[in-house]
């Protein structure tokens, strides 16, 4: 009975410890450039919403675009982080209704681009990702206590 006590403990250890091997770490995971974080963005978009060359020339364009603006958007931000000067409230109200009105005007962009059955799939997975990104941020916080 021992024995096998021991062997289950050990087999229990084993399975956990393989189950963490499957997933790289986030250093460990190969990083893209913003033209290969389009170009995979844009096929899988392509994919779920079967779009045609033409939708698929207009969202390449916005996915750049978006982009170069969030690469501009994360600089400005490493700069200030740097300059070890906190934002005040007003700063911070202001980046977030910044982000907002970008937010909108892509969705305003993408519903022109895409047909009414489309943009609604596409609405559908971006709550659906944005869900999972709220699982991972309490999955982070809970380890990081």
């Amino acid at each position: 009975m021992k024995k096998l006590f021991i062997a289950a403990l050990l087999f229990v250890g084993m399975a956990s410890f393989a189950q963490d091997m499957d997933q790289p770490s986030r250093d460990q995971r190969e990083r893209l450039t913003p033209e290969q974080r389009n170009e995979k963005q844009l096929k899988k978009l392509t994919t779920d919403l079967s779009l045609d060359a033409n939708q698929q020339a207009q969202v390449k364009q916005l996915l750049a675009e978006r982009s170069a603006k969030a690469e501009k958007l994360r600089d400005a931000r490493k700069a200030q982080k740097n300059s070890d000067v906190k934002p005040t409230a007003d700063q911070r109200e202001a980046f977030k209704k910044e982000m907002i009105a970008e937010k909108e005007a892509n969705d305003a962009k993408m519903k022109t681009i895409l047909t009414a059955d489309q943009y609604k799939k596409w609405t559908a997975i971006q709550e659906e990702n944005k869900d999972k990104a709220r699982e991972k941020m309490k999955e982070y916080r809970k380890e990081n206590q």
